[in-house]
């Protein structure tokens, strides 16, 4: 995975609300907390990018094919427009 951020950056305290069973749960399997929080938001970050990039292909596309067809054939309104 293409990382995006300077691992190499200043750490920030932040604060978040969690679940206490859960917390309990993973203090039982990791002692850095914040270790599994950030690769956690990294896969996140790196997957809503993928997803913004996948819907503006496919919009783009589709503008593509509007304009083409517009192109080829003109526009619906043209043939009731008064202008």
């Amino acid at each position: 995975m293409k990382t995006t951020f300077s691992s190499e950056a200043r750490r920030r305290p932040v604060n978040l609300t969690l679940n206490e069973e859960l917390v309990v749960q993973v203090r039982g399997l990791t002692n850095n907390l914040s270790g599994v929080v950030e690769s956690l938001l990294v896969e996140y970050v790196e997957h809503e990018r993928q997803l913004r990039a996948t819907r503006a292909g496919a919009l783009a596309a589709t503008v593509d094919m509007w304009n083409a067809f517009n192109a080829r054939h003109g526009s619906f309104a043209d043939e009731y427009s008064t202008l």
